[in-house]
């Protein structure tokens, strides 16, 4: 198949060069001209595309070159691309890095590459002048074709771009173009703690800040030729990735709240298109579980944040455990997980699982891993894989040993505990990794369904 979709690509230097602000002025000031905007994110990171769907009011996408092939990039983009004006996708740490550390795999250069959208490098001026123009250059010449067709300098002021521009146009001959800048805006600041920004529910007076950024951009950024070439991008060509569509609905309770709102979209998507009707539910304020479920997704986020919170809702804990421990289909990821095992520090969760969860004071296994079943379970046959992740800072006296888990690099090591009708782990993954996974669980809900309807009928219910 074939899609004609504007798309253009903002990358950035490194972590903390402003990319995310970049972004965020960037779609909040085209959504504010009217515009239908996609934005995606490339790489495993949960909290950046929450920042793009409160401006966009759609779903942010992840395309992660890791987790995915070729193909399931083009076709992810152009699902989730076809009723928008243009996609603005955001890069991930520095432009070219990549799963390991002299590599540029599943990097946002490689993502760029593979779904055809060039590229604009967002350099922070901060503290600098003329080695600004040695930033660039070395971007644009450490790959043959670098993609990078435009630069947005961050914490910039209006007379040092009107230097610098002059000098990226003199230097660079057409082969990259300056498009505009950003000044220091410490107002419309993004806080951060150890996985990165906090979320957009988080922030205070978000709209505020995603307005006044908006603003600037329109004053400062080159917004029309942003989309000039946006429209420059090849069409995008892909075959569908088909899932089965069944006949029979399941309910799936969804934990959502500031505990847990670490998902990805697509993922849920998968669910919804095999058939399944997805129910969010609170562990932190809800008494107990949605009525009439047939399967259980407990995502990451941030417990250890509200685990005196989640503490003191001991009927949740209560319900939760019942419902695990009775066999509903359940998968538990990284905060997921944490909230199974019997304590967060001191505070104690549902008691699912052995074990507490403790603070490790710093990153524990943390990057890209292909996880590889030693045993059947819920998800997959023993020998099957699919690509996730790793990254926290709590660690648990009891992980598992349900999976083998390899990093690019090559060290190994167990995790996650897993059943028939459970699988619970520090790891994160994504459907579109494997869809048959989704598959898997979506057929165990349904089989839940059937033995839930015929208890009902053997009580009289």
């Amino acid at each position: 198949m074939e899609q004609t979709a504007g798309r253009f690509l903002l990358a950035g230097t490194g972590s903390g060069c402003g990319k995310t602000t970049v972004t965020c002025a960037v779609v909040q000031a085209l959504a504010d001209r009217g515009l239908r905007v996609g934005a995606f994110k490339c790489g495993p990171d949960y909290i950046d595309p929450m920042f793009h769907s409160r401006i966009t009011g759609a779903k942010s996408a992840n395309l992660d070159g890791f987790f995915f092939s070729e193909n399931t990039l083009r076709y992810l983009l152009a699902k989730n691309s076809r009723d928008r004006d243009v996609s603005v996708i955001e890069g991930v740490m520095g432009y070219y890095d990549g799963a390991g550390m002299t590599t540029a795999r599943a990097s946002t250069w490689e993502t760029g590459r593979t779904v055809g959208a060039p590229a604009v490098l967002a350099v922070s001026a901060r503290g600098a002048a003329l080695s600004v123009l040695a930033v660039i250059q070395g971007f644009l010449t450490l790959e043959a074709d670098s993609g990078i067709r435009g630069v947005i300098l961050n914490h910039c002021s209006p007379m040092a771009y009107q230097s610098l521009a002059g000098a990226i146009r003199e230097r660079f001959a057409g082969r990259v173009e300056p498009l505009g800048f950003l000044p220091p805006m410490p107002e419309c600041a993004l806080e951060s703690r150890h996985l990165g920004l906090v979320t957009a529910g988080e922030v205070e007076g978000l709209r505020e800040k995603m307005g006044l950024l908006a603003r600037q951009a329109e004053r400062t950024i080159d917004l029309d030729g942003l989309l000039r070439l946006a429209d420059s991008a090849p069409p995008l060509r892909f075959d569908p990735v088909e899932l089965p569509r069944y006949g029979e609905r399941a309910r799936i309770a969804v934990a959502r709240d500031r505990a847990f709102c670490f998902y990805y979209e697509d993922s849920l998507a998968a669910l919804e298109e095999l058939g399944g009707e997805l129910v969010p539910f609170s562990p932190l304020s809800d008494g107990a579980l949605p009525e009439n479920i047939h399967g259980l997704l407990l995502g990451g986020g941030y417990p250890e944040l509200y685990a005196a919170d989640l503490a003191r809702n001991e009927s949740m804990r209560r319900a939760v455990r019942a419902a695990v421990e009775a066999g509903l289909p359940c998968i538990a990821e990284c905060g997921g997980f944490m909230y199974l095992t019997q304590a967060i520090g001191e505070h104690p969760m549902a008691g699912v699982l052995p074990g507490r969860c403790f603070d490790a004071g710093r990153l524990t296994r943390f990057g890209y891993v292909t996880l590889r079943a030693r045993e059947d379970c819920l998800l997959c046959r023993a020998g099957e894989e699919i690509r996730g992740h790793e990254f926290h800072y709590w660690d648990a006296e009891a992980p598992g040993g349900a999976f083998t888990a390899r990093k690019p690099g090559g060290r190994t090591w167990d995790c996650a505990i897993a059943a028939k009708t459970l699988y619970a782990g520090y790891p994160h993954f994504h459907f579109y990794a494997n869809p048959a996974f989704a598959v898997n669980f979506y057929e165990a809900c349904l089989k839940e369904k059937k033995r839930y309807a015929g208890d009902n009928e053997a009580h009289g219910h």
